[in-house]
């Protein structure tokens, strides 16, 4: 469960959403009541703060995350929103997140007029780093859809957040409004907010209590997160007017497709990303629609695997290429069971056991289908055992390595980011204990990895260094188009190869961010 929060009107842009109604939405809902409708199932009885009397509001959350055991979250209730994108900040497991939108940045084009241009919430320097020589500290007078651009954002987090008199440097960004935030830092949030509440007389009347919570947040260390609204909707409305433009801007957009979308990882390999996943999302919404569970999705992905495994036992070339069909089509429905799981929402341990078990079930059986069907056709039986045992074997001790590192990675304790006094003017320090950090990432190991990372810009380079690890999908390609074309010998030196070639590449990286 997550403890929701309401967040009333505030004295600055925002105005009480009672009776402003969604005319285009079914059933006419005020703004209020569709809010509350959809943290129902969070939250049967979310917590309400008024928001006028910035000192009170403060107080009163704090009270709230003092007695919080599970996550919060936070939302003005003037929010309109779609499920979905409240869905997918819950689902977080960063320790915050806050909802942004990034300031446009002015572009000169061709004939040297300045224009705008509408970016993604990423930044161009790693974490936001900005030199001290190159930017001055502000107030940020700008605006953005009614709120002050009081905030700097990075490519993965918030750098700096400013209010009516902290000045921050180089605001490129506003928070929309949901917040996110863990239970491990809702002791933390409470602290914060009472001595926010202290200073309440130094902010300004456009200081929005989102803005203050993040200020508070980001000088005490925490990492906060961001997230954009990428093909979903949110708006803050503070007349019936906003509520009608937002009801019809919202109804026009494809919550559905926005959430089949989501339904695909997005750091899958090169195979699976441009041949499986192209289509089988679709598959995967047909499946939910129908009742099918995750499971019995995955049922029928080692159905096709075994079956690909018996053709292969056959030896005769027909039969190689169905089951070089079935192996591919094992795959489609082993990313099927997970997008389905995903869309519908249908979590559960034994459904993640079996599908991290079945996987490797999967690859061994297809191995031992591939040795018997070169026996069978009169090839000769010794060494391609051999051959089917050192593939085995090979990808048994990356997988062991795999889950060694990821416990090992989960033990290690979050890198701490610089702090700062809430009543400091500017965030200068900050920039110089940043500055100070890029200096010390930016020798020996540390170096290498950085710039390693950062050429994973070009795209080339990208989909290279997905391929070359061998993942789940590059394997089964290998084998049904080895197996369809050639032989399984050639299978079997093709996983080999490949297989070392990631394993001394992945081990090689593990030591070095290891020993940086």
């Amino acid at each position: 469960m997550t403890r929701v929060v309401l967040l009333g009107s505030s004295p600055g842009p925002d105005t009480a959403p009672t009776g402003l109604r969604l005319a285009a939405l079914p059933g006419n809902p005020t703004v209020e009541e569709r809010l509350r409708s959809q943290v129902l199932s969070m939250d049967p009885r979310p917590a309400t703060i008024d928001s006028a009397d910035v000192a009170a509001a403060l107080r009163s959350l704090a009270e709230v995350a003092d007695s919080a055991t599970e996550p919060l979250f936070l939302i003005p209730d003037n929010s309109v929103v779609h499920d979905e994108l409240i869905y997918q900040i819950n689902k977080t497991k960063r320790g915050a997140l806050v909802l942004v939108a990034k300031e446009p940045r002015p572009v000169t084009d061709e004939e040297g007029e300045e224009f705008h241009e509408n970016v993604d919430a990423q930044d161009d320097q790693l974490n936001g780093y900005v030199p001290i020589t190159e930017a001055e500290p502000e107030i940020g007078m700008n605006r953005l859809e009614g709120l002050p651009v009081r905030s700097r954002i990075g490519k993965t987090r918030i750098v700096s957040v400013g209010t009516a008199t902290h000045m921050v440097t180089r605001p490129n960004a506003v928070l929309l409004g949901p917040v996110y935030i863990s239970a491990r830092n809702a002791p933390l949030l409470a602290e914060t907010c009472r001595e926010l509440a202290e200073m309440a007389p130094a902010f300004g009347a456009d200081d929005d209590l989102v803005q203050l919570i993040a200020f508070g947040l980001v000088r005490k260390g925490v990492s906060v997160g961001i997230r954009g609204r990428r093909d979903l909707f949110y708006r803050r409305v503070t007349s019936q007017e906003e509520a009608n433009e937002a009801a019809v801007e919202m109804s026009g957009i494809d919550e559905d497709r926005a959430r089949l979308n989501n339904a695909v990882k997005g750091a899958d390999g090169f195979f699976t990303t441009y041949f499986v996943s192209t289509y089988s999302r679709f598959i995967a919404r047909w499946a939910a629609r129908r009742g099918l569970t995750p499971n019995q999705v995955t049922l029928i992905s080692i159905a096709l695997g075994v079956a690909a495994a018996v053709c292969f036992a056959t030896g005769q070339r027909p039969w190689m290429i169905a089951g070089g069909l079935l192996i591919y089509f094992a795959f489609v429905f082993d990313c099927v069971d997970g997008q389905v799981a995903r869309y519908a929402r249908k979590f559960g341990v034994l459904g993640a056991w079996l599908d991290a078990t079945f996987d490797r079930f999967k690859e061994y059986v297809v191995f031992a289908g591939l040795a018997v069907g070169w026996v069978v056709a009169g090839n000769g039986g010794d060494d391609i055992w051999i051959f089917a045992l050192a593939a085995l074997g090979l990808q048994s001790v990356r997988h062991l390595l795999d889950f060694s590192f990821g416990i090992s990675s989960r033990r290690k304790p979050p890198a701490k980011l610089p702090t700062l006094p809430l009543d400091a003017p500017d965030d200068r320090e900050l920039r110089l204990a940043l500055e100070r950090r890029k200096v010390e990432t930016s020798r020996g190991v540390r170096r290498v990895l950085k710039m390693w990372g950062k050429a994973g810009k070009y795209r080339a380079v990208h989909w290279a260094r997905k391929m070359i690890v061998f993942p789940i999908g590059e394997r089964f390609a290998a084998i049904a188009i080895t197996a369809a074309l050639f032989d399984a010998r050639i299978t079997f030196l093709t996983l080999v190869i490949w297989g070392s070639v990631a394993a001394v590449y992945t081990l090689t990286g593990r030591l070095m961010r290891s020993l940086a």
